[in-house]
Formats: structure tokens, C-alpha cells, sequence
């Protein structure tokens, strides 16, 4: 079998997360990165995800099958320059962003259409950097590919292979339909979810009652206001007319859900939380979007000595790793509702079957 070669300009959460799933996966690969994180290529190195490193966009390139610019998106027009010089005919130029239209109007200004197609991993973390990197990142993920009008068909067949060789799922759609679509579901609730935190902090006592008592649905649904600021700043600055439109439609929602509140409609309210119930119920599982799906379990433990002890035990026997774990106490009772969070669906699944034969009755939090 014939060897591949792919570059990474970035190596960084998610360009680690490609490398490691690559080289896991991909027989008879080598993977050259440059980064300005010496750190981060180093442990690379030290992992044997990179075969090897450069200090800069050189004729090391020229060798790649795949080049993927894993940079931030400031980063762009510079790194593309630089490829333009090194890139050889056969190799096929992508991306990682969560924003297309920027990406493709670059490439195209850069003259490098003929070889790229954009690409969108849907997976992220609250934590950043090659280190938090991990191969799992990618698994059962919508990786969405933008093709340009001129790249040729087998290179988006390949390319197509490859992300399912990394564990994901590929879908194909043009530039300007993804970042509607990403604007909708993914960087409208971030904007929503900060916004909602804003108002808490906003509306919050001098003694902050608001902040000591939040968890439970609060806590799930502003979870991912806890991401980059940059991140998003970067974001809304380059998909900003869908993001503003679809502002717009919500804050006409919200102006219109308002208006039956104050008018006491008890039909038109259930019609609103039980059209929103069904579809959220028929969600399919898979982890998309730029922050992973959590993998969380609750279960009622009584507050007494040994009863977190025997569950973690539990977990341990059958080799599950733990991610996150923290008590609640927002209810009457005097017991406690434990919460556990796990890195794959795999060890949750593996966590409800173990606790559910010892007489627990845990609940995965959607």
C-alpha cells in the first residue's frame, strides 16, 4: 500500500484531534506539521502523531496528499500565500472552520479553487490546544465538506474516505447553504446562551443568590457560553449577516411568545412547548456541533458516608474513565442527585448497564 502524506498547518485541538484520528486509523501515513507552538509539535513528536515538524510553510509541503490549514482564520491569507508556493498539482488543500464563505472567497482570491474543499469538523471541547487533543473527538461526528465548483470529483471521493476513516460522517454541501445552517444551530444558541447567562448575571442580588442556586436546566443550556470568546468573536465578525438574520427571527419569536404570556393563552403555550418537545425529541444522537455532545448521567445518591465512594468504585472495576463528577443539592430532600460526565458514549453506556444492575436508577441527561 502506497504511503499518504498529510500536512498540518495548526496542530492545535481540533488539527491534533485529525492527526491523531489519522494516524490511528490510516495505515502507512506520515504527517508533517508546523505550528507556532513549539510545545505542541514537540509532544506530537514525543506521541508519534508527527513524523515531522517545520518551522515554517516550505518545501516539506510539497510531498502531501492532504494539507489542512488548522490555523485560526486571521492566519488565512498569510498561510495561503505560503502554500501557493509549495503545493504540489495532485494535492488537495482544506480547512477546519466553522465559518465557509471567508475560507472559499481566500482560496479563490488566492487562485487555489481548483484543489480545495472546505471542511467542518462539527466537534470541539471547552478546552483548547493539541494537548486536549484526542482521536475520540472525531468519532460518529457530521463532518461537513464544501467543495468548490472546479475541484474534481475523485478528489471529493477521497476526501469523502478519508473522514470516514477518521470515525466520522461526511456531508457534502455548498459554502453558503453550511453557514446558514451552522448560524441556526450552532453559533445562534451560542449568542442566545451568553445573552441568557448576561441577563442572570444582570438581574442577579447583591448576594448572588441567582449564581449559588443555577444547575440543573440553567447550567445545560448555557453551557456553551462557556467557550472562546475569541473564538466567537472570530465567528460573528465572519458570518455575521445569517447570524444577525437569524437574530432577528428570534427576537420576533420571543416578542411573539411574550405577547401570549402577558395574554394568559394556556392553548397557544402548550402548542409552544409541545411543538418544541417533539422536535427536539426526534434529534438524532449524533455528537455535532463545535462543542461535543456531553456524555452526562445523573443519579439520586443518599448523603451519607460511603455512597460516592461505592459508586466511583463501581465505575473503576469496569475500567470507565470519569471526566467530571459533582454533587447537586437544589432539592427538598436531604439526598443528592450526582452528576457524572463521561469522555465517549461508550463508557456511558457502560456506566447506566453497571449502575443498573446494582439497584441504581441513573438518567442521561440529554
Amino acid at each position: 500500500m502506497s504511503q499518504l502524506t498529510c500536512g498540518f498547518i495548526g496542530l492545535g485541538l481540533i488539527g491534533g484531534s485529525i492527526a491523531k484520528a489519522l494516524k490511528q486509523s490510516v495505515p502507512h501515513i506520515r504527517i508533517i506539521a508546523y505550528d507556532l507552538n513549539a510545545d505542541s509539535l514537540k509532544l506530537a513528536l514525543a506521541q508519534h502523531i508527527v513524523d515531522e515538524t517545520a518551522d515554517s510553510i516550505d518545501r516539506r509541503f510539497s510531498c502531501c496528499d492532504y494539507i489542512f490549514l488548522c490555523a485560526p482564520v486571521q492566519k488565512n491569507d498569510a498561510n495561503l500565500a505560503a502554500v501557493k508556493e509549495i503545493i504540489s498539482p495532485d494535492c488537495l488543500l482544506t480547512d477546519v472552520g466553522s465559518v465557509k464563505n471567508t475560507i472559499h472567497a481566500a482560496v479563490r482570491n488566492a487562485g487555489l479553487e481548483h484543489c480545495f474543499i472546505g471542511g467542518h469538523p462539527m466537534a470541539g471541547s471547552e478546552r483548547t490546544g493539541f494537548a486536549n487533543s484526542k482521536a475520540a473527538l472525531l468519532e460518529n461526528i457530521y463532518y461537513i465538506l464544501t467543495p468548490t465548483s472546479t475541484v474534481p470529483q475523485k478528489k471529493l471521493d477521497g476526501y469523502r474516505r478519508l473522514v470516514e476513516d477518521m470515525g466520522a460522517i461526511p456531508l457534502i454541501l455548498d459554502c453558503e447553504r453550511h453557514d446558514y445552517v451552522t448560524a441556526a444551530i450552532s453559533h445562534l444558541p451560542h449568542v442566545a446562551a451568553s445573552s441568557l447567562v448576561n441577563l442572570v448575571k444582570d438581574s442577579d442580588s447583591a448576594d448572588g443568590i441567582m449564581k449559588m442556586i443555577a444547575a440543573g436546566g440553567f447550567k445545560d443550556i448555557t453551557r456553551i457560553a462557556s467557550s472562546s470568546a475569541v473564538m466567537w468573536q472570530q465567528i460573528c465578525l465572519t458570518n455575521t449577516s445569517n447570524i444577525s438574520m437569524l437574530l432577528g427571527n428570534y427576537i420576533d419569536a420571543l416578542t411573539d411568545l411574550k405577547r401570549i404570556l402577558d395574554s394568559s393563552d394556556k392553548e397557544k403555550l402548550y402548542e409552544f412547548f409541545e411543538g418544541a418537545r417533539i422536535y427536539r425529541d426526534s434529534f438524532t444522537g449524533a455528537s455535532s456541533g463545535p462543542i461535543k455532545r456531553s456524555f452526562l448521567i445523573s443519579v439520586d445518591i443518599a448523603d451519607r458516608a460511603g455512597a460516592l465512594a461505592r459508586i466511583v468504585t463501581l465505575l473503576s472495576e469496569q475500567n470507565i474513565n470519569i471526566k467530571n463528577i459533582g454533587i447537586t443539592h437544589n432539592r427538598e430532600t436531604e439526598d443528592g442527585v450526582l452528576q457524572l460526565e463521561f469522555y465517549e458514549e461508550a463508557s456511558l453506556q457502560t456506566a447506566v448497564e453497571s449502575l443498573e444492575a446494582e439497584g441504581y436508577a441513573p438518567q442521561v441527561r440529554k
